[in-house]
């Protein structure tokens, strides 16, 4: 099973591009931080960074939506793509989201809030040739 949960907070505004057939994505960053105290009692904290991309409709609603510092619960699944950049073998790992819900916060849209819970369309399959990743 591939399924990929975090619920945090945006880094920055998402990114809006369209692939060369018009499917719109969008990708932005999630940050997830973990606190506790050490042995000695002292408090710790670390932070994570999530890559989200969201394809056709929800992305739409992301780009539309979401702001940096909005709160978000994001599902879906990790993909890792490879790339060649001036000879070298890049990776990257992702989470493609099927299913995003504002959970509120400092940038929170009260006049979205009733619709919050957003399922994807982005289907059970990666991008096919025709939708390729336009970064």
């Amino acid at each position: 099973m591939n399924k990929a949960m975090v619920i945090g907070n945006l880094g920055n505004d998402p990114e809006m591009r369209y692939t060369q057939k018009g499917a719109a994505v969008a990708t932005f960053s999630i940050a997830t931080t973990e606190k506790w105290k050490d042995a000695n009692g002292v408090q710790q904290e670390h932070t994570d960074w999530h890559k989200i991309v969201a394809w056709k409709g929800l992305a739409e609603i992301c780009g539309d939506h979401l702001k940096k510092g909005s709160k978000v619960y994001i599902e879906g699944k990790m993909q890792t793509r490879k790339w060649e950049e001036n000879g070298i073998t890049r990776y990257t790992t992702e989470i493609i989201a099927k299913s995003m819900e504002m959970l509120g916060g400092k940038n929170f849209d009260k006049e979205t809030a009733s619709s919050s819970a957003v399922h994807g369309n982005n289907g059970d399959n990666p991008p096919s040739s025709d939708m390729e990743v336009p970064f």
